[in-house]
Order: C-alpha cells, then structure tokens, then sequence
C-alpha cells in the first residue's frame, strides 16, 4: 500500500517527476495495440505514431517503455535507427498507434473493494490506483493488486453511527464513545497501514455522532501522523461542522445546497465528485461549481461498490462536465491532482520515469472527456489489460 506525503500536500509542495523528453514523430510498423499482451517479464515496447498528452501538452510522439516504466517519450528526429539491447540483442516490440491519443491512467477517490471486490475489472477499464474510503480492519493488511490502493479502514465515528446501524454494520465502523477512544483508534489504523482517515459527520435520524471535540481530536492527531482526513457530509450544517473540525476532504460532493461561509470554509480544501451515487441533481452540480469556483482542488471518484461501474465512469465524467468542468480539468481531476494529492508518485503524468499505465485513445479526451470510459487499449506498469 502506498502511504500518502500528506505533509507536503499541506505545505502546497508538488511531487518532483523528471521532465518529459523531447517529443514529436510519425509512425512505425509493427504490432496494432490490440495484438499486444502482457508479458510476465514485462515488455519493453515501443507504442509509435500517437499524440502523447505530457505534463507540457499534446505531443506527437513514441512512446518507449521497459520493464513496467515510461523510459522515453521522443520525437521522430530523436528516435534511434534501431534500437537493441546492448546485452541481450533484443528489439523492442513495436506497437503501432498511428492517430490514437495516449493519456494517464485513471486514479479513482472514493471507491469501496471491500463491499464490491472488483478490482481486477477497475484496472481492466482504465483505473490504475483507488481511494478507499471504509472497509474492516482486514482490509488494510490486504494485498489490492493489480491497483495501487491507499485505504481509510473503517470509519472512526461514534458508538451506535454511521454507518454502523446500516450498510456498514458489518466492521465498517470503528464506534468511540469520546475524543480519547476517537484518537486511539486514529493512532491503531494509522499504525496497521491506513493512508487517510474518514470521519462521517453526518447520520440518519436517530445515528449517534462524534461530538465536536472528538471530531478535532481525530483531525489533529491524524494530521500528527501525517495523514489527512475526509468526511462524509452532505447537508451544509455537515460540511459546515467537518470544516470547522479540520477535515482536509468532502468525500463526496454535498447533495444539499450550501451556504456562502460553508463554500468559502472549503475554498483551499478537497473535494471528491461522486456525483452520480446520489443522481448527479442540479443542486450537487451546482455545489460542485461553486466550490471549484471557489479554489476546492478537484478530485473524480465514483463512490464504487455503492456505484456499480466498473471503470472509468461515463455518466460521472458527463455530471462533471455538466457542472461547468472541460476536458481538461475533467482530465486533471482523475489524473495528475490526485496523484499529487493522495501521493501516487509514479502516476498521473506521461513522463520518463513513471508507471507506464495509461490509456490508448481514439481522439483527444480534452475535446470529448466521454471518450476516456471508452478506451481503445489499457496499459498499466507497461502491460495490456
């Protein structure tokens, strides 16, 4: 499991990723995209002719990958005649993308593989790291391959709450009676590999919930250990209340409209989209809006497990859009943001020393965003899905 550099993300730091090489070239010969399989060894490949979308724009360009790893991203007058290993003699397989557009992989942050463990059809679909954000305490020593997954266990939240009494009746609350058992269970799953910590404040009728001392406590102590905090909160008094807490993430876009001082409250915080799990209203849309407006840091996720598509998600990139986001920022939002967010090193960008996980498009996704839950070819760590 990947541990999050929250502190950094604290301090505005952004994670050092080398450069991007030189980029531009026409096409090769070779294998089409869809010929191409994994290799247990891990294929070094050369995927030629496509339009690569980098940390500094579209390039037409080759793409060279080895051993799970992006090695080089070159443009034609700076790819070699022939390539060969200097020791063994061998050539790379040569891919031809010829007009197809190449993009990051995915990172989803809000999904549930405890509830739906489905993590084999996410990566299938272009999801190459996840966010969980509740499951048993089992889930933490759990290995989640082929995804890269930072994970919550279960929620910290009061005795008889959320979601205790409900869906996650079942180990997906950890219940405190007052803010020294808040902390102490902070301070357990921290030390059993939990990567963020989520605090619901919010309930049914009748759910008991953490008083806000305790709330305060479990940030504060979280954020000792160096690992932030998200909250499920849908109403405004809720957000309200994480924010006044020190609550870092809304785990979901609130589904009830919220007040001027609740926006600004999260203006320099997180918010993940999860549109579609609660129907994508005008109102969840708007709120979206506002708070992007407002200067909340972005992030797509889908709510997977209560949502059933595995994947890039076309009704939530559709959701996103209609809440004023474009191809870009829709892009960004599962990409490079929660890379840097959650602390994802290798992931987000096409750039020589990162994960060769990314997908194989017919067109450019910042005009059409719905073409990315529509991808030709998935590569993660340099092998087709």
């Amino acid at each position: 499991m990947y541990r999050s550099c929250f502190p950094a993300v604290l301090l505005g730091a952004i994670f050092g990723c080398g450069q991007p090489l030189a980029a531009g070239g026409e096409t090769g010969g070779g294998d089409s995209a869809a010929s191409l399989r994994p290799s247990a060894s891990g294929p070094w490949m050369v995927l030629e002719g496509g339009t690569v979308l980098t940390p500094t724009g579209a390039v037409a360009a080759d793409l060279e990958v080895r051993g799970g790893t992006i090695v080089a991203i070159r443009e034609r007058a700076d790819r070699p005649d022939r390539a060969v290993d200097s020791v063994t003699r061998a050539e790379p397989v040569r891919v031809n993308i010829r007009g197809k557009w190449v993009a990051p992989a995915f990172i989803d942050s809000h999904v549930h593989l405890a509830y739906l463990p489905e993590g084999d059809a996410l990566a299938d679909h272009g999801i190459a790291a996840a966010v969980d954000m509740a499951a048993p305490e089992s889930f933490l020593a759990a290995s989640h391959a082929p995804l890269d997954v930072i994970a919550s266990g279960p929620m910290v939240t009061a005795v008889g709450g959320y979601p205790t009494q409900g869906w996650g009746r079942d180990g997906y609350g950890y219940p405190c009676f007052d803010a020294a058992a808040a902390v102490a269970a902070v301070d357990r799953l921290i030390g059993e590999g939990a990567g963020l910590i989520k605090l619901p404040v919010t309930g049914d009728p009748g759910d008991a919930q953490l008083d806000g001392e305790a709330l305060a406590a479990a940030v504060s102590e979280a954020h000792r250990l160096g690992v932030p905090v998200a909250s499920h909160a849908l109403s405004d008094d809720e957000a309200a209340r994480a924010a006044a807490a020190g609550v870092d993430v809304l785990a979901h876009t609130p589904v009830a409209t919220l007040g001027a001082s609740t926006i600004q409250a999260w203006s320099r915080k997180t918010v993940v989209t999860t549109l579609v799990a609660f129907g994508a209203s005008a109102t969840t849309r708007g709120n979206l809006a506002a708070l992007r407006a407002a200067g909340a840091r972005v992030l797509y996720g889908t709510d997977f497990g209560n949502a059933q598509e595995a994947g890039i998600n076309e009704a939530e990139i559709a959701a996103m859009r209609d809440a004023g986001m474009d191809g870009q920022a829709i892009l960004d939002a599962g990409t490079v943001t929660p890379a840097q967010f959650w602390g994802f090193a290798r992931l987000g960008t096409l750039e020589a020393g990162n994960a060769a996980s990314f997908l194989v498009l017919d067109a450019d996704p910042r005009v059409d965003p719905l073409l990315l839950a529509h991808p030709d070819a998935v590569y993660l760590r340099g092998a087709r899905r």
